[in-house]
């Protein structure tokens, strides 16, 4: 079997797993949370090196202010669990997306647990926290515009490698395998210029009951397909 070097996951379904156990939303992230650390085990144990996943997007900031302060809350949280547990496996944990919405400390908790997780060989989890596709691509152009004026470079040899270097990704290669939860179909302004590609696995479950059977059953599908690449065989 062909297993994805790199799979993008958007974790939804959080809040209506909750709801149909009549518990309050905050139930279902954490249960999501929860998911994504177990998961994550066996995504490394399958031989995969880069999982993406969207926690927070640019647009959740639209939510109300309680679930917003418990989602931040939680990443916290968790930041503090995979520092405390760097030591058990031998993940590296990185965040994508714009994080000077967030304090100080957690920036600095945050690239704390990005260094000294760095020269671990396994896994490399990206946590895409207040990410979006198109804030991304503003953030790398205003980057390569800075140092368009710095180094000379000539517009017109700007290629797509070269704007790959200021995405968030940059080093990461594209996800191959993109899976979403809760039967939703779009997009939601995830990874858009590295899923030009990639394979999309819509399942009905919700994310905090995606187990290893159906990451399993998203990788045959993967296997199913006949990636072309606009091209033909």
């Amino acid at each position: 079997m062909n297993i994805p070097v790199h799979i993008g996951i958007i974790m939804d379904g959080n809040g209506r797993w909750a709801k149909k156990r009549f518990m309050p939303r905050q139930v279902g992230h954490r249960q999501g949370g929860e998911n994504l650390r177990k998961l994550a085990y066996e995504v490394e144990k399958l031989g995969v090196k880069y999982l993406t996943v969207y926690a927070f997007s640019t647009e959740n900031w639209k939510r109300p202010e309680e679930e917003v302060s418990f989602l931040i809350g939680l990443l916290r949280e968790k930041i503090q669990e995979y520092i405390d547990d760097k030591d058990k496996n031998n993940m590296r944990i990185n965040c994508i997306g714009d994080l000077t919405c967030l304090d100080k400390k957690t920036q600095a908790d945050i690239e704390h647990l990005k260094q000294i997780t760095k020269n671990k060989t396994g896994l490399q989890v990206n946590i895409a926290f207040n990410y979006g596709g198109r804030g991304e691509l503003i953030r790398a152009v205003k980057k390569m515009y800075n140092d368009l004026l710095k180094t000379n470079l000539d517009v017109n040899n700007i290629t797509e490698g070269i704007l790959e270097k200021y995405l968030d990704t940059s080093g990461i290669p594209d996800p191959e395998l993109i899976i979403r939860t809760s039967g939703e179909f779009r997009t939601s302004n995830f990874l858009l210029w590295q899923s030009a590609y990639s394979e999309y696995y819509i399942t009905d479950k919700l994310w905090p009951d995606f187990n290893k059977d159906d990451l399993m059953e998203a990788i045959k599908k993967f296997n199913e397909r006949e990636r072309r690449f606009g091209g033909r065989k």
